[in-house]
């Protein structure tokens, strides 16, 4: 099996899953935005090909004897989408046709390809099931440069892959954290700017604001269950189907920032905010169809939050080198 993006967050958390199960892993990553750290411990098992996921003839190389090949490689982080619009279209549509031309080339049967919630952006329907229609709200906002790179993914995997592939499987996680899951998401980032905030103010509870009102809601998937989700789908999925993987206990953002701070022990005073343009007012995914082939998310968010807030902790001086502030 080839994992690209191996050295990503849900890719290394893949990865070590895979080989524990008794796979033949290779990984495909520059490690620029990866680390080869995060999975250590599986390293000496795993086959690393260091080359650019939109470098084609490359991929051949890699590909070549894979049963599968699951592209997980992709630009991610809010901030990214709006500070980097151009490198993440670049990595995410010319990556997409690069990994599926190779994978056709290099007589690859299966293909596995992880697209993302901000597809569908706003949507009409909470809980979302995969039916959904896709959006692109507005071009003009480099918010949307993700969600249009996945919507254009989706649509080359199983339209360029459709003469070739044996199966060809779309999953869209939604909200997953973790450790060393990157500073650049809201979990790590209120972990941070609360412990902040308790050393710098005198005032109890800690003056904590946040964007918007509070009331946006989310529905976050620890990782493990994401992993977990993935490989159910491959062995029990069909052909040519999406899947949403995540978990459908609901949360508001001020709740969270309150989750946050308990399990810090920092109680928060929690202000509402300007909100972020092009943000979701609430998102939540239809498992349904997830559950139907025997997924069940296992890890409440109190305690995905006890195994990951920590972690932030005590790599808390590492943000200066990952550009939050």
């Amino acid at each position: 099996m080839v994992v690209t993006g191996g050295g990503g967050f849900i890719g290394s958390y893949l990865v070590r899953r895979l080989v524990h199960d008794g796979w033949d892993v290779a990984v495909v990553d520059t490690m620029i935005r990866g680390d080869i750290s995060r999975f250590r411990d599986v390293a000496d098992h795993v086959e690393v090909f260091d080359c650019d996921v939109r470098d084609e003839e490359s991929l051949v190389n890699a590909f070549r004897g894979a049963e599968v090949v699951m592209h997980l490689a992709a630009v991610n982080g809010t901030e990214n989408f709006y500070k980097r619009p151009e490198l993440v279209l670049d990595v995410g549509v010319r990556g997409a046709i690069a990994v599926v031309n190779a994978g056709r080339e290099a007589d690859v049967p299966d293909l596995v390809l992880a697209s993302t919630a901000e597809v569908y952006q706003t949507p009409p329907i909470v809980p979302t099931p995969e039916t959904v229609a896709l959006t692109l709200p507005d071009s003009l906002n480099p918010r949307y440069s993700y969600g249009g790179s996945k919507i254009v993914s989706e649509l080359i995997a199983f339209n360029y892959g459709q003469e070739h592939y044996r199966k060809v499987q779309v999953f869209r996680p939604h909200n997953v954290y973790g450790a060393d899951m990157g500073w650049k998401h809201v979990i790590p980032q209120f972990a941070v700017r609360a412990l902040e905030a308790a050393d710098s103010s005198e005032h109890r509870p800690v003056p904590f604001e946040i964007q918007g009102g509070g009331n946006e809601t989310r529905a976050f998937c620890f990782v493990d269950d994401v992993v977990d989700g993935v490989l159910t789908m491959y062995e029990r999925g069909g052909h040519r189907e999406i899947y949403h993987i995540g978990n459908d206990e609901e949360v508001t953002i001020s709740e969270l920032a309150k989750r946050v701070g308990d399990s810090l022990d920092v109680k928060l005073d929690i202000r509402s905010g300007r909100g972020a343009a092009g943000g979701t007012p609430r998102r939540c995914p239809d498992i349904t169809k997830m559950r139907s082939i025997g997924y069940s998310p296992k890890i409440s968010l109190t305690e995905g939050l006890a195994r990951t807030v920590p972690w932030y902790v005590e790599h808390r001086a590492d943000v200066v080198d990952n550009e939050l502030m």
